[in-house]
C-alpha cells in the first residue's frame, strides 16, 4: 500500500514514511517510566500499514497491562 492512513486513525501516534519507503510511527506523548521498563517503545517501524498497526497495538498493550503507581490491582 502506498498511502498513509487517514489522520486520527491511530490516535496519539504520528505516522510517517521514510525516503526508503519504510513506515514509522512515533507516540505523541511518551510512555511513563514503568511502561518503558516493561518494554513499551515510543517509536516503531514496519513494512506495511497492517504490520505497523499491529506494532502500535502491541506497544499500547505492553503499557496497558501495568498497574498505575499508587493503585492496587482492584483499582486499575
Amino acid at each position: 500500500m502506498n498511502t498513509l492512513p487517514k489522520p486520527g486513525s491511530h490516535d496519539g501516534w504520528r505516522i510517517l514514511r521514510s525516503d526508503a519507503g519504510r513506515l514509522w510511527a512515533t507516540r505523541e506523548r511518551p510512555f511513563d517510566r514503568a511502561a518503558e521498563m516493561a518494554g513499551a517503545c515510543r517509536t516503531v517501524d514496519a513494512d506495511d500499514l497492517g504490520q505497523l498497526q499491529a506494532e502500535i497495538t502491541r506497544q499500547e498493550r505492553i503499557a496497558g497491562t501495568l498497574v498505575p503507581e499508587g493503585k492496587g490491582a482492584a483499582e486499575a
